[in-house]
């Protein structure tokens, strides 16, 4: 079910149905989002959720999933929610984590590629941004075969203005945490043009004393991403639904951080 005050955040981001569309009435929007949250939930295929439950057809719910995605209302969410959560002081901007992981793709598609860690099956990577408590920043999904010093900067780039705070929307942290999988020099000076601290491992030399105690968020918020079955294996072969889902898993996550904070 749909929390009543994560409905209230929705439901203003909906795009409207016309009011003389032709066919039937449409299945309620509720429905159709407590539809997409039990295959993100319980990654079943589309044609195989339950009627009796009231969600529409399979079918239905992804349509609705592509119709909403267009205008971006699942990032819309996730924005909304991370300034919600900058407001109540629970973002930490003093240091940011970013890591990559890896999952199956198991109908190829688009940003799909032989994945390195997994005997060269088709798989994608998930790139992932988050403040120094674990909350999800930006999330990119490309192929399995793309290195993680590639996306170092469009991950930073990513953040989107989150405000909540007196001022100008905040949109990058004051350091940057990394393995040796983001050791580039030429990145480091793109950091640091952008007011970032780099703190990242370089190859070849002694770990930075301390590194990882501040970097295990990234992985605890990975754990929490893929907690979501639809997302620990991808289904879509069109990388903007799943996106759609990864949007989704990461405004959830920051509502679960939201309503902690206000309890």
């Amino acid at each position: 079910m749909v929390d009543d005050d994560l409905w209230a955040l929705v439901e203003p981001l909906l795009p409207p149905w016309p009011e003389r569309s032709p066919g039937p009435r449409p299945v309620a929007d509720r429905l159709c989002l407590e539809g997409i949250l039990y295959v993100l939930h319980n990654d079943i295929a589309w044609q195989l959720l339950p009627l009796e439950l009231g969600f529409g057809s399979g079918q239905t719910c992804w349509r609705r999933l592509d119709r909403w995605q267009q205008p971006g209302v699942f990032d819309q969410l996730h924005r909304i929610l991370l300034a919600e959560l900058n407001a109540a002081g629970e973002l930490d901007w003093s240091r940011a984590c970013v890591d990559g992981s890896h999952i199956r793709a198991k109908k190829g598609g688009a940003d799909t590629g032989p994945s390195p860690v997994d005997r060269r099956k088709t798989g994608s990577k998930h790139h992932l941004i988050c403040d120094g408590r674990g909350t999800p920043l930006t999330v990119i999904t490309t192929a399995a075969n793309v290195n993680d010093v590639t996306q170092t900067l469009a991950l930073v780039v990513g953040i989107p203005p989150v405000a909540g705070r007196p001022g100008r929307p905040r949109r990058s942290p004051a350091s940057l945490l990394g393995d040796t999988g983001y050791d580039s020099n030429p990145s480091r000076r793109e950091l640091r043009k952008r007011r970032i601290r780099p703190v990242i491992s370089r190859k070849g030399a002694p770990n930075i004393k301390g590194l990882g105690k501040l970097r295990y968020v990234v992985e605890q918020t990975f754990a929490l991403l893929h907690q979501f079955k639809r997302l620990a294996v991808s289904w879509e072969r069109r990388t903007e639904l799943h996106d759609a889902f990864v949007s989704l898993a990461s405004s959830l996550i920051c509502w679960r951080c939201l309503k902690k904070a206000r309890s």
